[in-house]
């Protein structure tokens, strides 16, 4: 069955679309805003039409001068074009990088010179917000303006009606097909470049795991459309066949009506979404009622989370599955919880290595392994790993081991091989044997709270971080009745949800967060001022 729904070793995103067109091509796609460069064919598309999108975007593309392998970044206001152009790129054999928007210039412009003068696709709000003390005549090959509002400093992709269409270009699998960015929870972030076969074995495991959901499914996607992962799933689900709802704002406010009208069977965010999500549990019209699947990667997700959604089911036999997985490497470990396990779920658990894809191992500060049940530095093998960090190749092959790579992350295996995850080695606190651990603890006990995140204080104490649902007060005595018990921490500052730093998948920068607190610009609830 897999071989011919993927008869190659090799993931092409220039043909994603017409391949899926060419099976399943009047099957529904639902989005929440149109196109930026296309408007009038409005939120309601199929297979084929945008299978029609990205053909057309390619043949503007080849117009205004784009050839095979050269590299186009994509950073531009969210919207799912961002993927389309992106996969637009990849057809006429060019290399998309996409660039998150919510990235500071400072950042786009560190990130355009590794790049060695790049295409840069963006539109008129980028060029005058954050893009405009940025010199892009010397930074670009050339700019390209997406959306339906011209600028002066480049060309309008929506003005190219009369491009003729083209043959789709193949690169070889083992080129350079594709090129994303690291999170930046620790700085600047880190461009990866994967290639067909890296994508390839990536996806092949998530194909697998999808099975029972073939077409029999509607799934909703609210993620972000820089990341690989956003790929693997609209891979994932166009070979499969299933409706899509494609969705660019998390605001449950937002979710709950699109929700309560499609009733998605299968639904995909980040770990921190669903926490937003929680709140659609007891929303008017049950919009959470018809999910049978809840499907979240890139970080652990908390016990009270798991247990909220899986109850507004109203389907037999709901699941939570989970994937933990980094981006160099794609998906790592999985596991999945039923209304029942839920109850007793460790947090800490991120399940088994995915079984003929990855090995997983903790080793000591030597790089010898440590015994199963001991904490250690965790690595990985994986044929989906990036090749490099474009213009930091000395950065990634720090990273290596042998054949094993460092993930950043402490943790360990118990006797039965299941993956456990303690800290990042960068947020270790010597007072607390693990700050996720005591975060999953805080967001069970006290359900007002919509984030916690405990770092080091400026004189090295714990300091909680707290945010609470529409910044509501928080509860002076429940907090100390909740914290008796854990190590010392300093009081909690109560900090707007809306102020914590995050990357394009809603991880908290906690290396941001501890530098806002050092120079005391953080803004607390109550006083609406710094906190110093």
């Amino acid at each position: 069955m897999l071989n011919r729904l993927l008869p190659e070793r090799a993931f092409y995103l220039g043909q994603l679309f017409e391949n899926a067109a060419a099976r399943f091509g009047s099957t529904p796609v639902t989005l929440d805003q149109p196109l930026a460069t296309f408007p009038e064919r409005g939120r309601d598309l199929t297979y084929a039409a945008l299978a029609d999108v990205v053909d057309d975007l390619a043949a503007r593309l080849w117009a205004a001068g784009v050839r095979p392998a050269e590299r186009i970044a994509v950073h531009k206001g969210a919207n799912f074009d961002i993927a389309l152009i992106a996969c637009a790129a990849a057809r006429i054999g060019a290399v998309p990088v996409t660039l998150s928007p919510a990235l500071s210039g400072q950042i786009i412009d560190e990130l355009l010179r590794r790049l060695d003068q790049p295409w840069l696709v963006t539109d008129a709000d980028k060029i005058d917000g954050d893009l405009a003390d940025l010199n892009l005549e010397s930074l670009t090959r050339r700019v390209l303006v997406a959306g339906t509002r011209e600028h002066p400093t480049g060309l309008l992709l929506a003005g190219l009606d009369d491009a003729p269409r083209r043959d789709p270009v193949r690169m070889h699998p083992s080129q350079p097909a594709l090129i994303t960015h690291t999170s930046g929870t620790t700085g600047v972030s880190k461009l990866m470049v994967h290639t067909a076969q890296t994508i390839f074995h990536r996806l092949l495991p998530q194909q697998i795991i999808a099975w029972p959901v073939r077409r029999r499914e509607r799934v909703a996607l609210c993620m972000s459309f820089v990341h690989s992962r956003f790929f693997h799933s609209l891979g994932v689900f166009l070979n499969y066949g299933n409706p899509l709802d494609v969705l660019v704002d998390p605001d449950p406010d937002v979710i709950g009506p699109i929700f309560t009208r499609t009733r998605p069977g299968l639904v995909e965010t980040h770990p921190n979404n669903f926490i937003q999500w929680e709140e659609l549990a007891d929303a008017p019209g049950a919009p959470l009622a018809s999910v049978r699947y809840y499907s979240t990667t890139f970080d652990a997700i908390h016990p009270r989370t798991i247990q909220r959604l899986l109850g507004a089911s109203r389907r037999r036999n709901p699941l939570m599955v989970q994937l933990y997985g980094q981006s160099e490497t794609g998906p790592i470990s999985g596991w999945w919880y039923t209304p029942n396990s839920a109850r007793e779920t460790d947090g800490r658990c991120v399940g088994f290595p995915l079984p003929g894809f990855i090995k997983v191992r903790a080793v000591g500060e030597d790089g010898a392994p440590v015994r199963r049940g001991e904490a250690g530095h965790l690595e990985v093998r994986s044929r989906g790993r990036v090749l490099t960090y474009l213009g930091e190749d000395g950065r990634y092959r720090s990273q290596l081991n042998g054949s094993w790579w460092r993930l950043g992350d402490m943790g360990y295996l118990n006797r039965l091989g299941m993956l456990f995850l303690i800290d990042r080695d960068i947020d270790q606190i010597d007072s607390i044997d693990s700050n996720l651990e005591l975060e999953d603890v805080l967001m069970s006990s006290l359900d007002e709270l919509l984030e916690v995140v405990i770092v080091k204080g400026p004189d090295g104490t714990p300091v909680p971080i707290v945010c609470t649902r529409k910044d509501a007060p928080l509860d002076q005595d429940r907090w100390r009745k909740a914290v008796q018990d854990m190590p010392p921490m300093s009081d909690p500052l109560h900090v707007p949800f809306a102020d914590l730093p995050r990357t394009s998948t809603w991880k908290v920068q906690r290396v941001q967060l501890t530098r806002m607190l050092e120079e005391g610009s953080l803004r607390t609830v109550d006083s609406r001022t710094a906190a110093r």
